[in-house]
């Protein structure tokens, strides 16, 4: 029976054993989930996977290629380590991060053999050109580096003179409260130069944290900032735990899109507890910025946090003019959310 293939939580780099830390890693992490055409998870079978490296274009010159022969677990996923396969070409540790961009394509045999007929293609983005970063620290001892311009005076920048950078405008820093990045401001780092913002209204409706089944999904960071990673996390676990299909806390979070003075924003996510308990330390200036926005104020309802707490309960977070709190319930429990964002 042909199957389908669905890539999660792909390209996460590690550290080879192999290597010492100054060294670029000789392997990346790979995951993915395996399902029939009736969407069933493949339980405990054997598939067989070529793995290749592309410059330039999905279709591009194939740099380096693997096979490997990996067992699905329980929830259909493999995960397999690209640079330790059996090489049918190239070399991956001598790969050329610099020069890309570059493309992954996976391609399976649900059976376990070698007669591919699927074909999945992602480009690499930022992550894996660290290894061609960490160069610099690779460098013997001695080596010298002769820099042909060390005035710039080829450079454009060789003209700049004081009187240029008097008219340099400041750089744009923000104040609590500002409507600005999407939605409201309500903190900000020492260099007022960056924070974070919450929706100026709920997501419509109440919903529930989870996707309809129960399990760990390792969300548990919190703090300032946060947020992005747990929902992440949250998402890409509740594909391989099951997704129902209806939305919950995360996603709806992660599929919103607010336009604000012609740019769209589209990378909002789930808040930690402390970050709720940043807005809720703000509530006022953020209900009234809402009011002049056209947005909501905060309600005196719980809102869910991207904290997990156990396979079956969340943290919820409640915002009232008295104080903040927080407590865990189900994760079946329908409640506020408040999307927020990093800027």
């Amino acid at each position: 029976m042909k199957s389908i293939i669905k890539a999660v939580l792909t390209f996460v780099l590690i550290l080879s054993s192999t290597t010492l830390f100054g060294q670029a890693p000789e392997k990346m992490s790979y995951q993915a989930v395996i399902r029939d055409l009736d969407g069933n998870l493949l339980d405990g079978a054997v598939v067989g996977m070529r793995i290749s490296i592309r410059q330039g274009a999905p279709a591009g010159t194939v740099v380096y290629q693997e096979t490997h022969a990996p067992t699905t677990n329980t929830n259909g996923l493999v995960s397999l380590e690209i640079g330790t396969g059996t090489v049918v070409s190239g070399t991956f540790n001598t790969i050329d991060w610099a020069n890309g961009p570059y493309y992954i394509q996976s391609e399976t045999d649900p059976t376990g053999g070698t007669t591919y007929t699927i074909a999945v293609t992602s480009q690499l983005m930022s992550v894996p050109y660290a290894f061609h970063a960490s160069v610099a620290d690779g460098l013997s001892s001695g080596a010298t580096i002769t820099e042909l311009d060390p005035v710039f005076d080829a450079s454009v920048a060789a003209g700049i003179t004081a009187a240029d950078t008097a008219n340099w405008k400041d750089l744009k820093t923000y104040e609590i409260g500002d409507f600005a990045q999407g939605g409201i401001v309500f903190w900000v780092d020492e260099t007022r130069q960056h924070g974070l913002v919450c929706s100026a209204s709920d997501i419509p409706g109440t919903l529930r944290w989870f996707a309809g089944t129960y399990g760990s999904t390792r969300a548990a960071s919190d703090g300032a900032f946060g947020g992005e990673g747990n929902t992440h996390l949250i998402m890409s676990a509740q594909m391989v735990l099951g997704d129902d299909g209806a939305a919950y806390a995360a996603s709806a979070c992660s599929d919103l899109v607010i336009t604000q003075n012609g740019i769209d924003y589209g990378d909002w996510y789930l808040p930690t507890v402390d970050e709720l308990y940043l807005i809720g330390a703000s509530n006022t200036i953020v209900d009234n910025t809402a009011a002049a926005n056209g947005g909501t104020p905060l309600v005196t309802s719980p809102y869910w946090s991207s904290v997990e707490i156990s396979a079956t309960d969340a943290r919820y977070v409640l915002i009232t003019p008295g104080g903040v709190s927080d407590n865990s319930v189900n994760k079946a429990a329908t409640f506020n959310v408040r999307a927020v964002r990093a800027f």
